[in-house]
């Protein structure tokens, strides 16, 4: 099975028009912590009823059990039986979410009753016309016949987006009443078996060529998409259960699926601090594990080049996410607090707006503070305000960083080591350090920098690795001792 290519905007529908929609993930930390990458994955023989459930929960869902992902898990039969009831949702080409939770629908239009006998008087007018052969008979036909024909034309393309609509909608009732013999939805499958045969149309439709001329002689088709949009609009409080009902299943499914694969997993325990043991991120094979730790004060990590600071703070993100959302994280034990995530690892510049690094650093971090007024949070930053000069960047990180700190907790990756001093009244110092493999994280700043030692290692000629390597020795000196000359860049 081949399943429909949906896009992202698709997928998010759901998201937007669930009522009570609390977003605990912004599209920046979304885009930040490669969630797109990470949903695709779970999406894999997923409808986009699932699809969209999945995306719901990564975004809003707040202290996920996981019961039934875990019911899934430890039973093969009641598995597979659900997998066969489901297995039709995937045959959708269009996503419904906006039908039944957008906009209500229009009611039945007043002239509806007069499509009925439009056909009957163009037959009746023809049959006269044919009998007696007066003119002003065969002019009626033809201006019935044009009526008609304009009929078709003024609701064509809405028949047949109505048409997608209508059977993604009856594929979702069809499941449901499926699930029923599964002893999951049997408290009403027959009324969802019941409301889909009130949805479909006449066999006599489905017969090739009849359904062709029942349309365009007798408007079949225009007067079936009012009759089913009625029927959808008066039953939309039960289409809507049914909808969050199937796409929960669909989901948890997806995630049964996800986990039997998985290399590890656990479920997470509440508590207010984070504690992950063993954590990887899902998306890298063979990721090297880590332990890492976090109480009730902020983090400030550091680390060579290379070593994968940025990786750590999107290991733990993600599972921070996946633990609030779905109930468990990709490690041997996890604790992890019912905290949104909100992170600033990826500014760009803007040619179409003008808008520059720094000035996309400085509207993030402003973002960020509004975040940390409004509720607590925990906040994941890479390298803040890179777009600047030396002592500008670290004057502006360390304000906006303490601020937050003090409004929630802060997680922060950077090569500006002295952030570590200026921050140590509300942020711990961790150095991160790659050893047989493993990561390991101890106390402390790192010590032995390594962005000069790269120049060799990436081809660079000596004489430019043994200037830097003046430069760097005399700015070292001329920090503590600003009185020092300038050195000669002479070879």
């Amino acid at each position: 099975m081949t399943d429909y290519p949906f896009v992202p905007s698709d997928v998010a529908f759901y998201h937007r028009l669930a009522p009570g929609a609390d977003c605990l993930v912004d599209d920046h930390t979304w885009d930040d912590l490669l969630l797109p990458a990470y949903s695709a994955e779970l999406a894999r023989e997923t409808s986009i009823f699932g699809q969209q459930e999945l995306h719901r929960r990564l975004r809003v869902e707040q202290g996920a059990s996981g019961e039934r992902v875990r019911a899934l898990l430890a039973d093969e039969g009641l598995r597979a039986q659900t997998q066969t009831a489901c297995k039709d949702l995937r045959d959708a080409d269009r996503e419904i979410s906006e039908t039944l939770f957008g906009p209500s629908l229009p009611a039945l239009p007043r002239w509806l009753p007069v499509l009925r006998w439009l056909p009957l008087a163009f037959v009746a007018s023809l049959v006269a016309a044919l009998a007696v052969g007066w003119l002003l008979l065969w002019g009626a036909a033809v201006v019935l016949a044009l009526v008609m024909c304009a009929i078709q034309v003024r609701h064509y393309e809405e028949v047949q987006e109505w048409a997608r609509i209508l059977n993604s909608t009856q594929l979702m009732l069809r499941v449901h009443t499926l699930l029923g013999r599964v002893a999951t939805f049997e408290d009403d499958a027959a009324q969802a078996g019941k409301l889909n045969r009130r949805m479909s149309r006449s066999l006599f439709a489905d017969m090739p060529g009849v359904g062709d001329y029942g349309d365009w002689f007798f408007l079949q088709n225009v007067r079936h998409y009012f009759k089913s949009r009625e029927v959808v609009r008066t039953n939309i409080d039960f289409l809507r259960a049914s909808f969050e009902r199937v796409a929960a299943l669909d989901a948890d499914l997806a995630l049964a699926r996800h986990l039997l694969v998985a290399p590890v997993h656990c479920w997470a325990e509440r508590g207010e601090e984070v504690a992950l043991e063993a954590v990887v991120h899902p998306l890298l094979a063979g990721a090297a594990p880590l332990n890492f730790g976090m109480g009730d004060r902020s983090v400030f990590i550091s680390g060579q080049n290379g070593v994968g600071k940025s990786t750590l703070l999107r290991t733990v993100g993600l599972n921070l996410i996946t633990a609030r959302a779905f109930g468990f994280c990709y490690a041997t034990r996890a604790v992890t607090p019912l905290l949104p995530v909100y992170s600033s690892m990826q500014n760009e510049d803007a040619l179409t707006s003008g808008e520059s690094f720094y000035m996309a650093e400085l509207r993030r971090g402003q973002e960020l503070l509004t975040l940390a007024a409004q509720r607590p949070a925990l906040f994941i930053i890479d390298e803040i305000f890179r777009g600047t000069n030396y002592l500008e960047s670290v004057s502006a990180a360390a304000a906006v960083l303490h601020t937050l700190a003090q409004q929630g907790r802060v997680m922060v990756a950077s090569h500006h080591l002295v952030l570590a001093s200026l921050l140590s009244d509300c942020m711990d110092a961790w150095c991160v350090r790659r050893s047989d493999g493993r990561w390991q994280l101890t106390p402390g700043v790192l010590g032995d920098t390594n962005g000069i030692a790269l120049l060799s290692e990436r081809g660079f000629a000596p004489a430019i690795t043994s200037k830097a390597n003046r430069i760097h020795t005399w700015l070292s000196d001329y920090m503590a001792h600003p009185d020092a000359d300038l050195p000669q860049l002479t070879s």
